[in-house]
């Protein structure tokens, strides 16, 4: 039985990918800072943890391990926020609230977890979590798109650094999903037709659809995928639709 650990546990997207990998035949150990949020399946391991510092993600590791008696063999980081507002109006704190959430929480949980593989000589397979916007300028997007713009530098170098022992990174990057994440700016008629006006395919997305990537890329059928960045975004990224004037 293969073991992933899964840290932001307690948000949309990491609720349907655990219940994605149980139904795979996956064992999971939950981390989140609040583990009462979480909604774990009986057989689930639960650990309480900050991944944002050092020694918290080192912590978490550290108990998975102890608690299972194994390395994960696979480390999803779903933690992070989104901080939506003009650059001017971005305060420090809520800059480095957002990086901490984002960026900090994505390469910690990356360094403990390649320190335990390497000691163990064992491979294993990470996602880490960007955005559209990383890719694609969105206005009132500035200090989300710059964290998840490391989030993608970082994927490419440490498949890099650790492609030779056997560890894979991949990110998926998403369009705006349906999640508890995204209530309230899904909250109306006119902010939902809004939104899903900016997709090609005429829709946001939902946080299955983000749990299904992010599946697929921990499973043998994405063996031979490292250092990628997968859009999920109904072609945002990608398409420019016909825009045809009205009569």
């Amino acid at each position: 039985m293969k073991t992933a650990l899964l840290t932001g546990a307690s948000g949309g997207v990491a609720r349907a990918l655990a219940k994605r990998l149980r139904h795979a035949g996956w064992r999971l150990v939950l981390v989140s800072r609040d583990v009462s949020r979480i909604d774990p399946a009986e057989a689930d391991t639960l650990i309480q943890a900050d991944v944002s510092t050092p020694g918290g993600a080192e912590a978490a590791f550290t108990l998975a391990m102890d608690r299972t008696g194994v390395i994960p063999d696979a480390v999803a980081n779903c933690a992070g926020s989104t901080l939506i507002a003009p650059l001017g109006r971005v305060t420090a704190e809520a800059f480095r609230s957002c990086m901490a959430a984002n960026v900090d929480t994505a390469f910690f949980t990356v360094q403990a977890y390649a320190k335990a593989l390497l000691a163990a000589k064992q491979p294993g397979d990470i996602v880490l979590f960007s955005s559209v916007v990383a890719g694609t300028g969105v206005s009132n997007h500035a200090a989300i798109a710059a964290a998840k713009g490391a989030i993608e530098a970082l994927v490419r170098s440490v498949a890099a650094d650790y492609s030779a022992q056997g560890i894979r990174i991949n990110a998926v990057a998403p369009g705006l999903m349906q999640s508890p994440l995204t209530e309230r700016m899904l909250g109306s008629d006119r902010s939902r037709e809004s939104i899903a006006a900016q997709y090609p395919l005429g829709r946001y997305g939902d946080a299955d659809e983000g749990a299904g990537v992010a599946a697929w890329l921990l499973s043998p059928d994405a063996r031979w995928i490292t250092g990628q960045v997968i859009h999920l975004d109904g072609g945002f990224s990608a398409v420019r639709p016909v825009v045809r004037p009205g009569p």
